[in-house]
């Protein structure tokens, strides 16, 4: 077989390819995204190579019926591999609406029934629509075509005998808790010793993200942002409303804290320039199930917080040092209020880690009774990892009152570490390579970004080996080691910097998520051969 025979090679043959993967409609949470591990797989024996040594694709476990697929082209000539990262899934389609939705997993005919609603259409996405440079469609840029691309460097590596081994590795579930990666850590780990491979870089093909509305600008990423969700239960004391100083609403507690964690400045981090985005609340629940017109004396809020260097015992410092100082006002205000009416205020607020509660809970109603209390709340499937911990924590503090009222501070999943490789002499010689491609062969200009900003699975490779930060969140998150964990030991043996090159695109998530052909189906390819050429030319020489 020649060049000329290859499936994946051509533009027109990329689009097919796109339009065929957007076509497995593997939205986060359904049954395609559970089918589509197998449609990869009979994609894959679509190769030769793989049809002559189908031992060398595996399925690995990601729960819930799901799979994360690698498939190893393996040379025979070097241990050295490059391992290319991306998610199968995709977010869902309610925004499309009635009228849409059936064309959402149909690139060509979305793009154009569009045309027929432009006037419905914000006026950059009227723009490109006209211009006939985009396609249109769920996963079209988020992130099937970075997988695509992936398929297609595999085959012109098995069909050219490339001297070089690619592991492509495609993972569900990145959308929501990263289930595909976490799972996909250990494997890694395993096929690297089982074929004694050496990782030199981890490739992802995240999309070219926009910094701010309206960017036209595209970036190559060496490096990914971290979040994390340190999150509280407040827990006052129930009265009736008509006696309110009698008890303390959790809201009331909730409401301090929300205020101080909200656009927080202490959590802020620069690094090379950049910035993380300011800490928000991206939720708040009443845990009172019925209306009544008892006080709700228990609820608890989830607060978004990026970081770049910092790990969760860093953050969790800086979150009960938040916390302590929220309490603090809250009881003067409260105090304040109690000696107008002329009431005795019910107590201080006691401030406490997820850890201490844990600890405090064994020691008064024994381990054994704790564990049932843990495993009662994780049996219910109605519930995800989230209102778990909160559930958790609550049920704790029921058998623990005297500690009331109190803020029981904790993490709730998911946690997506930072990684960074922009001071890697690898990283930074590839990236000045596809920046010299790109402007001389396109007349593109390629800009550096250190943090790629969509969040994406390199979090779970190549982390720092000498960080020991990450046991603050095992131990403050209640849930650990039964719905939800993170292989740090693992991703501490992963240590290959990380590079993301993907297509153009705009709008993730949205009914206007749209890919630029040109870079997706001409310029990124070409820029992706380069890379990879100029690191196996060496070893081949």
């Amino acid at each position: 077989m020649g060049v000329g025979d290859l499936k994946w090679n051509q533009p027109e043959q990329l689009e097919d390819l796109l339009c065929e993967l957007v076509g497995w409609d593997s939205r986060t949470g359904t049954m395609g995204e559970i089918e589509f591990s197998t449609r990869m797989l009979k994609k894959l024996l679509e190769l030769h190579y793989f049809q002559e040594n189908s031992s060398h694709i595996h399925f690995h476990d990601a729960g819930k019926g799901r799979n994360a697929v690698t498939a190893l082209y393996r040379s025979g000539v070097t241990n050295k591999t490059i391992v290319l990262i991306s998610h199968f899934d995709t977010v869902h389609t309610e925004e499309f609406g009635a009228g849409l939705e059936d064309f959402a997993f149909q690139p060509r005919q979305l793009t154009e029934e569009l045309k027929n609603r432009m006037a419905e259409l914000p006026e950059d996405a009227q723009e490109d629509l006209a211009s006939n440079e985009y396609l249109f469609g769920r996963g079209t840029m988020d992130m099937k075509m970075g997988l695509a691309l992936h398929l297609h460097l595999l085959e012109r590596a098995t069909v050219e005998k490339w001297p070089i081994n690619l592991l492509l590795l495609t993972v569900p579930d990145e959308e929501v808790n990263s289930s595909g990666m976490r799972a996909a850590v250990k494997e890694l780990v395993e096929l690297r010793e089982f074929y004694g491979l050496e990782y030199e870089l981890f490739l992802n093909g995240e999309p070219s993200f926009s910094q701010k509305p309206q960017d036209p600008n595209y970036y190559i990423y060496s490096g990914t942002i971290g979040k994390i969700m340190p999150s509280a239960l407040f827990y006052g004391r129930e009265t009736h409303a008509g006696e309110p100083l009698s008890g303390m609403t959790s809201h009331y507690m909730a409401s301090y804290l929300t205020r101080a964690m909200e656009f927080n400045a202490d959590f802020v981090e620069e690094a090379y320039g950049e910035r993380t985005p300011l800490p928000v609340c991206l939720q708040q629940l009443d845990l009172k199930e019925d209306y009544s017109t008892q006080t709700s004396h228990h609820c608890a809020a989830l607060y978004n917080v990026f970081v770049m260097r910092q790990n969760a015992d860093g953050i969790m410092k800086i979150f009960k040092d938040t916390a302590v100082r929220a309490m603090a006002d809250c009881e003067k205000d409260y105090k304040a209020v109690c000696e107008r009416e002329g009431v005795e205020p019910i107590g201080d607020i006691n401030v406490l880690e997820y850890r201490e509660l844990l600890a405090y809970a064994n020691d008064k109603i024994g381990k054994g009774e704790v564990q049932e209390i843990l495993e009662g709340v994780m049996a219910d499937d109605t519930l995800d990892e989230r209102k778990m911990s909160m559930l958790i924590s609550d049920r704790l503090l029921l058998h623990c009152q005297e500690l009331t009222p109190a803020v029981v501070l904790f993490y709730a999943p998911p946690y997506y570490p930072a990684i960074n490789s922009s001071d890697n002499e690898l990283v930074q010689e590839k990236i000045a390579l596809a920046q010299k491609v790109l402007q001389d062969e396109f007349q593109v200009e390629a800009k550096q970004v250190h943090y790629f900003n969509g969040i994406s699975d390199l979090s779970y490779v190549n982390y720092d080996a000498a960080d020991s930060g990450w046991q603050s969140y095992q131990h403050n998150t209640p849930v650990w080691g039964e719905t939800y964990s993170i292989p740090f030991k693992e991703m501490q043996q992963l240590q290959a910097p990380v590079l993301n090159i993907g297509p153009f695109g705009k709008d993730a998530h949205k009914l206007t998520e749209r890919l630029h052909k040109k870079s997706a189906f001409i310029q990124t390819p070409h820029v992706l051969e380069k890379v990879i050429e100029s690191i196996f030319v060496p070893i081949k020489a």
